[in-house]
């Protein structure tokens, strides 16, 4: 009864689909548990770029069932959208199934999304502008919208006009804009019933006769740690768990049946959107980084922020997440540096915290404390195992492995599928 959770163990932008992929050709099932399409996943297979935004990473591995549970908030266009452009590749999406209960972006809640952060100015989060928020918070508010609602008129109709109730009055008193009708939402909705019908599935179900048969489920989060809802770097969060708790609540699996949680890391660290970043770099090296890690976003496109290895921030996604292993990527981008810093500790106040402070005032004052780590300059991309690396850079990782405190079970070498460096199995 193998259930593995994988998640981002930073900011998001880890490289969780290439992990994903990975395993994908050993496991029997995919799950996205949580976020929606304010996700973007990079797989390389072959010569081949696939960006995922939505879809779970396995559904470019045969014989792979990719899921999207409960948890996650869906746009039915975008869904399509991202589903036409794989099988214009060759790629069979017939086997996805997407949970009746899991909730649907409207119209209305990407509208709201769009002029609410304008609205902000200064103060605004740095979303994706894709409805997302707004949609859990509708779904908090017991005014969201269902998939499985798509197939009762009625009743889509009385769920959209009490949503609406209270939007259109916000949109024309407040941002002075048009009313939205109720009649051309559930228009456009319904439009997408029957086009969903074939992958709507009781998933819950589903997977949980998939763990009872020793199936093997791999449950996949979007962002990452600091970006939880509950556990992130509030408010410069996402609307959601991708921790390794969301996985049972995205998905409808109890945690008794979790067997093992992986968290990945990037060998250095990135961010996309507003928020504390204390190794943030504002030089040659944090455009190196930016530059050379290709660190654009998937899903938003802008350049990410780039910093050295937090160990205080992998330290405490180990804690939250209960973490089991560690999957390094990118470690190849490092090539090249004669010595790279490594955060260890913040001071804050003229005190050394080893931790992450609870406190948001705290963590947007704290400063980097480094330890620095000597480099390399052998080009590692053919490594094949962890004694192909060059000395120093075995060194780079196991001090990050003491310090975030899980072992190190797989290293990311370079962007392809096969340039990944196995070093404890994950199955």
């Amino acid at each position: 009864m193998p259930a593995l959770v994988l998640l981002g163990a930073q900011w998001g932008d880890e490289g969780k689909g290439k992990a994903t992929d990975l395993l994908g050709g050993s496991v029997d099932y995919v799950v996205r548990y949580q976020g929606g399409n304010n996700a973007g996943h990079t797989v390389v297979v072959g010569d081949q770029k696939y960006a995922l935004h939505l879809l779970p990473s396995g559904i470019l591995s045969p014989g792979c069932t990719p899921v999207i549970g409960n948890g996650v908030v869906v746009d039915p266009s975008v869904l399509f959208s991202e589903l036409s452009g794989l099988n214009e590749r060759g790629v069979d999406t017939s086997k996805l199934l997407i949970s009746g209960n899991a909730h649907i972006i409207t119209p209305y809640n990407v509208t709201v999304d769009k002029v609410t952060e304008r609205f902000l100015g200064k103060r605004k989060i740095g979303t994706t502008g894709r409805g997302i928020g707004p949609t859990y918070a509708d779904k908090i508010n017991r005014v969201g919208i269902r998939v499985q609602d798509l197939y009762d008129e009625s009743i889509l109709t009385q769920k959209v006009e009490a949503a609406l109730d209270v939007k259109n009055q916000m949109l024309t008193k407040l941002y002075n804009r048009r009313a939205i009708a109720t009649g051309q939402v559930v228009e456009e909705l319904m439009g997408y019933a029957d086009k969903l019908a074939p992958y709507v599935a009781d998933t819950v179900l589903v997977l949980n006769e998939a763990l009872d048969d020793d199936k093997v489920v791999l449950f996949e989060g979007g962002q990452g740690t600091l970006l939880d809802i509950d556990h992130g770097t509030y408010p410069f969060v996402t609307s959601s768990n991708p921790t390794a708790g969301g996985a049972c609540t995205g998905a409808g699996v109890g945690p008794t049946k979790i067997s093992r949680v992986i968290g990945i890391l990037k060998a250095y660290t990135t961010r996309v959107g507003a928020g504390p970043f204390p190794t943030e770099l504002f030089d040659e090296d944090g455009e190196a980084l930016r530059r050379i890690g290709g660190e654009r976003g998937v899903t938003t496109g802008p350049p990410r922020r780039c910093g050295w290895f937090d160990a205080v921030i992998a330290r405490y996604a180990t804690r939250v997440n209960g973490l089991t292993d560690f999957f390094l990527t990118k470690l190849d981008v490092l090539t090249g540096w004669e010595e790279i810093p490594v955060c260890v500790a913040y001071e804050i106040d003229g005190r050394r915290v080893e931790e992450l402070p609870y406190s948001q005032s705290d963590f947007h004052h704290a400063k980097p404390v480094y330890e620095t780590l000597p480099g390399w300059s052998e080009d590692i991309t053919k490594a094949k195992s962890f004694s192909d690396l060059p000395k120093n850079a075995q060194a780079y990782v196991r001090a990050l492995e003491e310090m975030s405190g899980a072992p190190i079970s797989a290293i990311g070498v370079g962007p392809g599928r096969d340039e990944t460096i196995e070093i404890n199995s994950f199955l």
